[in-house]
């Protein structure tokens, strides 16, 4: 009787025990933040910080030679004014910061590229067709015009690809002249307003079978905000990736240097001193805000941050058009901010300072170091094995840095991943330092 009773009783004490647990399970919840910890998450919040993608709503893809007329911003206008206007508003975001002055260092790593001589931050989307062909660079074909106004994308949506390879002058004058629109509705909305409409085809390529995986509004600003080059062969825009597993800087440069043109690995241009074969990076937002380490890409589109909600007097509801820093959208800090920073503007600051000061450090150590490969290449000394493995080390080493350095969040978008990038770029620069004799 005594075993029994001691079975009954283990039973009895096992089942308030399981009782007890699913009480304090209920009470507390399972992924409450430690005691230790002063910040408070909220509950929406935690549900999706497990490294996912934010993909609540689905883009379409736009239909090719569908020959349907673009319509313009313009023409939209008297249906949607206030949208029209907050858009048109861009225009106030007029400042340009000189990089060449900003960061000397880059007239020596892009020597030989046009960078060298002229580059300035971008202004507001209105500018984009002003600054494009007045810039400093000189441009050969049309596919300059990608991101700088509709009317390239439908070109090339209802024409094919050869509008890529256009001449600039052609394409400007006998394309764009119809109505010179600055990148407006169509390039995200197609011909249909209030529905997201992925009208750069490269971007749909490139994601393959993960393009249902990515938030419609973040496909919407990854149509430009991404890195890209030119097809050697018809000249079209191409990302160097094939799904959203390759889209990380890793596998980017892995796509590039297995990247064979006429015989050498693919260059968007030579350093002129060095004969460093180089990579150019071109503002790879998407590919950081989605990369390994982003701890907002689950909770928050571009537009949840850049674009504001607006309240008219009758009150209807609509998208703020004008884009902007979160910094700045005193309703976003304080409605959705706040519930986890308290001090979003001072964090944000410290993010920035950091990659900055580390962006020049490293900038300057790059700068030295490729004096050196110019040194060695004209020494005499080294075999031509030698330098094409000092110059590949090279290639590398900048090719990291000039992913933080062209990305336009100066780490905010992506503290983590752009602390690993520059970390493999000092430690390729000293792999690079330990070929020289």
């Amino acid at each position: 009787m005594r075993a029994e009773q001691r079975d009954r009783y283990r039973l009895i004490i096992g089942v308030l025990c399981m009782v007890i647990g699913v009480l304090l399970i209920m009470l507390i919840g399972p992924s409450r933040v430690p005691a230790k910890s002063n910040v408070v998450v909220p509950e929406t919040v935690k549900l999706v910080m497990d490294g996912s993608i934010k993909a609540e709503k689905t883009a379409n893809l736009v239909q090719t030679h569908s020959g349907a007329t673009l319509i313009t911003a313009a023409e939209w206008q008297e249906k949607y004014p206030e949208i029209y206007a907050s858009y048109a508003s861009n225009s106030e975001n007029d400042q340009v910061q000189d990089y060449v002055r900003d960061y000397p260092m880059i007239q020596t790593l892009f020597k030989g590229y046009g960078f060298a001589k002229s580059y300035g931050s971008a202004r507001g989307h209105t500018y984009v067709v002003e600054d494009v062909t007045s810039t400093g660079r000189p441009h050969k074909m049309a596919n300059c015009f990608t991101c700088k106004t509709p009317m390239l994308s439908y070109a090339v949506n209802e024409q094919g690809v050869e509008i890529y390879s256009m001449p600039f002058e052609d394409f400007q004058n006998d394309i764009l002249a119809q109505t010179n629109e600055v990148l407006s509705c169509y390039n995200c909305h197609a011909n249909t307003p209030g529905e997201i409409t992925v009208t750069h085809t490269y971007l749909a390529n490139a994601l393959g079978e993960d393009f249902g995986r990515v938030d419609a509004e973040n496909l919407a600003c990854g149509q430009c905000h991404v890195d890209y080059y030119f097809d050697p062969a018809t000249k079209a825009v191409t990302l160097p990736y094939t799904n959203l597993s390759t889209m990380s800087p890793d596998a980017m440069l892995e796509y590039y240097n297995n990247l064979i043109v006429d015989g050498q690995v693919f260059a968007d241009y030579v350093q002129e001193d060095s004969g460093v074969r180089q990579i150019m990076i071109n503002h790879p937002e998407l590919e950081t805000y989605l990369g390994e380490g982003s701890v907002h890409k689950g909770m928050f589109t571009c537009a949840d941050c850049h674009m504001g909600t607006v309240v008219t007097k009758n009150g209807d509801v609509y998208p703020s058009h004008f884009l902007q820093s979160p910094l700045t959208n005193e309703d976003l800090l304080k409605n959705t901010c706040s519930q986890c920073h308290s001090d979003l503007a001072a964090e944000v600051a410290a993010i920035q300072k950091e990659a900055e000061d580390r962006t020049y450090e490293i900038g300057y150590k790059l700068e030295a170091l490729i004096n050196r490969v110019t040194e060695a290449a004209n020494s005499g000394e080294y075999t031509e094995e030698e330098l094409d493995a000092i110059r590949m080390a090279f290639r590398n080493a900048q090719f990291y840095w000039n992913f933080v350095f062209v990305e336009n969040s100066e780490g905010a978008h992506n503290s983590a991943l752009t602390r690993d990038c520059l970390n493999k770029s000092e430690t390729l620069i000293a792999e690079c330092e330990a070929l020289f004799k």
